[in-house]
C-alpha cells in the first residue's frame, strides 16, 4: 500500500489539530481537502491558515519546499462529506473528543470510501479499538496522534487497531516521514498511548512534590524547562541512562538502578487533581500566571515561539 502515487489526503474538522494537520501535509505538497459539518467553518480555517503560513513565511519558518502561495494553491474546503472524500487515499479525522461522535464519524466516512482507504483518528486518549468498534473494514484503521501543536511539536504516535495489517502501518510511517513528522510506532494500543502515560507520570510526581510542600510550582516547573527539558529535547531517557555509564545501559543499571527502584517505591498514590488539597496547586498556579483569556493567549503565542525556534534548531543540528 503504497503513498507514492496517491496525493490527496481529506482532514475531517476545522478546528486548532485539523488545521494544524493540513499545514502539515500541504507542506509535503498532497493536495488537502478540509471538511466541517459547520457551514462555513471550513471555509474560515482555509482563511486562517492562509494568514499562518504567509506569518511563518515572513518569519522563514515556513515547512517544506514549496512557498505559501503554492501550499495554499493545494487547500480546498467542503461542507458535503462525499465531495471532501473523493479521491482521498489517506483521512485524517480531528473532530471533538468524544467516543460517540469519532464513532459515528467514521461509520459515515466508511459509506463513500473504497476498502484501500487509510482511517486515521487524531484522539489523544481513546484506543483504536474503542474509536473503530463500529467499523466493518478495521484493517485500515490506526490512531495517528499529533502533539500539540503539530506543525511546531513533530513526533505523531501511530497505534494500530488490533486488526490493523502491517502495509497499513508502514504506509502511514511512510506519509508522516515524507511530511517531515517523526513517526513512533507502538505496537499494541494501550490506554494513553506512550507519550500522555510519560507525561502522566510526570505530571503525578509534579503535583506531589507540590502538594506534600516540598517544592514550588515555579521551581519544579525549573526543574523541567532548565533541567530534564533541555536534555530530553534532543536525546530521550533511554539513551540518556546509555551514555551516563562507561559501559552503556546494563552498566548504568547496576550503579544507579538500586537507587530508582528505591525512589519510585517513596512515590505516593495518583494525587487528587480535584478535591480540596488541589485547591492549594491550582491557586499558586494562578498566583504566577493569571487564568484569564489575556494571560493564557500571551503565553501560548510565546510558547509556539520558543517551539518554532527549538525545531529550527533542532532541524539545523
Amino acid at each position: 500500500m503504497s503513498t507514492s502515487e496517491q496525493k490527496t489526503i481529506t482532514v475531517i474538522g476545522s478546528g486548532l489539530i485539523g488545521r494544524s494537520w493540513a499545514m502539515v501535509f500541504a507542506s509535503g505538497g498532497y493536495w488537502v481537502k478540509i471538511y466541517d459539518n459547520q457551514a462555513g467553518q471550513a471555509a474560515r480555517a482555509v482563511m486562517e491558515i492562509r494568514k499562518q503560513l504567509e506569518e511563518l513565511e515572513e518569519a522563514h519558518m515556513l515547512r517544506g519546499d514549496l512557498t505559501s502561495t503554492q501550499q495554499l494553491a493545494l487547500l480546498s474546503s467542503y461542507e458535503d462529506l462525499a465531495q471532501a472524500l473523493e479521491g482521498a487515499f489517506f483521512v485524517q479525522e480531528c473532530v471533538f473528543e468524544q467516543l460517540e461522535v469519532k464513532q459515528r464519524v467514521f461509520q459515515e466516512i466508511e459509506c463513500f470510501v473504497g476498502k484501500e482507504v487509510i482511517l486515521s483518528s487524531s484522539t489523544s486518549c481513546l484506543v483504536p479499538s474503542s474509536v473503530f468498534a463500529k467499523v466493518q473494514e478495521r484493517s485500515r484503521c490506526l490512531v495517528s496522534h499529533p502533539v500539540n501543536p503539530p506543525y511546531y511539536v513533530k513526533l505523531v504516535e501511530l497505534v494500530p487497531h488490533p486488526e490493523t495489517v502491517t502495509a497499513v502501518m508502514e504506509a502511514t510511517h511512510y506519509l508522516m516521514i515524507k511530511v517531515g513528522q517523526a513517526p513512533v510506532l507502538l505496537k499494541k494500543e494501550i490506554d494513553g498511548f506512550a507519550l500522555n502515560r510519560v507525561q502522566a507520570a510526570i505530571i503525578a510526581e509534579s503535583w506531589r512534590l507540590v502538594q506534600d510542600g516540598v517544592i514550588s510550582v515555579k521551581d519544579i516547573d525549573l526543574v523541567m524547562s532548565e533541567g530534564l527539558g533541555m536534555r530530553y529535547a534532543f536525546i530521550g531517557p533511554m539513551e540518556t541512562m546509555h551514555l551516563n555509564a562507561p559501559e552503556g545501559l546494563e552498566d548504568y543499571m547496576r550503579r544507579y538502578g538500586e537507587g530508582i527502584t528505591r525512589v519510585l517505591n517513596s512515590f505516593g498514590p495518583v494525587p487528587d487533581f480535584f478535591g480540596e488539597p488541589a485547591k492549594g496547586v491550582i491557586k499558586e498556579m494562578c498566583e504566577l500566571i493569571p487564568s484569564d483569556h489575556q494571560h493564557l493567549s500571551a503565553r501560548k503565542e510565546r510558547r509556539d515561539l520558543l517551539l518554532m525556534h527549538l525545531a529550527k534548531l533542532k532541524n539545523d543540528r
